[in-house]
């Protein structure tokens, strides 16, 4: 406001000394017109630049001498309004620090918000490296598609059990080749219809296939989650367990047949004493076969379960393992085989479960024994070697096939089942006794 009243008084300054120095000049000229003499106009001349000149220079003087005053007023009342700005006067102030207040309460509130959006972040990107570290080391594969059945994430577990590559980018490339019967469209929008449980084999291996569909912030479908399980482990114990139902119930069906059938036979006529006494033998065989059979499978039970009790005391290895050849001395007479129990160190008393390590060593040369033809070798070796002590068995018997060493440790398993029934073994091995 006071700039544009500056700019008017200058506007009006300039004006008036224009009109001034028109008049004057109109003066001028009337005055000269009537004269011929060249002096007197020369001197009129002279005397009106000087008039002029008075009345420009005036005219200059008294605008400046305005325009200082409004200049000096203005600067007071600024230097006014500076104080009453620090003295904290008037309600300009007032607004003032109320607008400096809300700004600083505004920015104080910006902070805040970025401080909890890093620290959100932080977290957020701490979940996604937690999650990240999950589906990169746990054993099940896990492979995400979207609508489109392309492959959006898998992990390390899923490229082996799957066996994929880097060709293997979509839904159709990689369960194509499984032999089973997968539909995608059907797994997102029939899942309450359609089964999301499927298992396959891939080679040696079984894998169990669980589709799961996942959705967007607006509850519609986004794509499908592939589980994959190897449950070889689990399909192996499960063929086990089959055999092993079939083998323990044929192991008791076939004593329990021949003594019914041998004491059918003593009830249904008189026999002399020599054939009552081979046929009471054979059902006394028979059930001695059955209870051993039954005592294995208790103490298996009792494994398992953890209820077997282990008590451990110091012995002496060598001694251990003569008594168990002592056990078995008449089987061996009978095979007319010829055993040699060497100790090839000085063993030191050793601090385990006594009866646990005698039931592996009867288990061992009992079946060195049986499976050794007659007047065969048998060789016992005990020993010590730094801080471990060990019992080695060698014979030269039939042995077992190359493709059958992996399975000597599998409950219940053998080579030749009716060889092994011939010479009344039940294939029971407990190893960590």
């Amino acid at each position: 406001m006071q700039k544009s009243t500056q700019n008017k008084l200058i506007i009006i300054c300039i004006a008036l000394g224009i009109i001034f120095i028109t008049l004057i000049g109109n003066i001028y000229i009337r005055e000269i017109s009537n004269l011929s003499d060249m002096s007197q106009i020369k001197s009129i001349t002279n005397r009106y630049l000087v008039i002029s000149a008075i009345a420009f220079i005036s005219t200059t003087i008294i605008s400046s001498e305005v325009l200082k005053k409004m200049i000096n007023k203005s600067m007071v009342s600024i230097v006014k309004d500076a104080g009453k700005i620090v003295t904290g006067e008037g309600t300009n102030v007032r607004l003032l620090q109320e607008g400096t207040k809300s700004r600083n309460e505004l920015m104080n509130a910006f902070d805040d918000a970025t401080l909890e959006i890093r620290e959100h972040l932080r977290d957020v990107d701490k979940q996604k490296k937690q999650i990240e570290t999950i589906l990169l080391y746990m054993t099940d594969g896990i492979v995400a598609f979207n609508l489109e059945g392309e492959v959006t994430h898998k992990n390390l577990a899923a490229e082996k059990l799957l066996n994929l590559s880097k060709e293997d980018d979509s839904f159709e490339k990689i369960f194509s080749r499984l032999d089973v019967e997968i539909n995608l469209e059907k797994i997102i929008y029939l899942e309450d219809w359609t089964s999301s449980d499927k298992k396959a084999r891939i080679g040696d291996k079984f894998i169990n296939l669980l589709f799961v569909p996942y959705k967007d912030n607006d509850q519609r479908p986004a794509g499908v989650i592939a589980v994959i399980q190897d449950i070889t482990e689990h399909v192996k114990l499960d063929n086990m367990r089959k055999e092993f139902v079939a083998d323990v119930s044929h192991e008791l069906k076939t004593p329990i047949t021949s003594i019914m059938g041998y004491a059918d036979t003593l009830l249904e006529g008189e026999y002399d004493d020599a054939t009552k006494t081979k046929f009471l033998n054979v059902i006394a065989s028979e059930a001695r076969r059955m209870a051993k059979l039954v005592t294995d499978l208790l103490a298996l039970s009792r494994y398992d379960t953890n209820r077997n009790k282990i008590e451990k005391t110091e012995f002496d290895l060598g001694e251990l393992v003569k008594k168990c050849q002592e056990k078995l001395q008449i089987e061996i007479d009978k095979k007319h085989h010829k055993v040699e129990n060497l100790v090839t160190a000085n063993v030191p008393l050793v601090y385990a479960d006594k009866s646990g390590i005698e039931r592996v060593v009867l288990n061992i040369l009992s079946n060195s024994v049986k499976y050794t033809k007659e007047n065969g070798i048998i060789k016992i070796y005990v020993g010590f070697v730094y801080n471990d002590a060990y019992i080695k068995i060698i014979d030269n018997g039939i042995g077992i096939p190359e493709e059958d060493l992996d399975r000597i440790f599998e409950r219940f398993y053998r080579v030749d089942k009716a060889r092994s029934r011939e010479l009344g073994g039940t294939g029971l091995r407990i190893v960590n006794c």
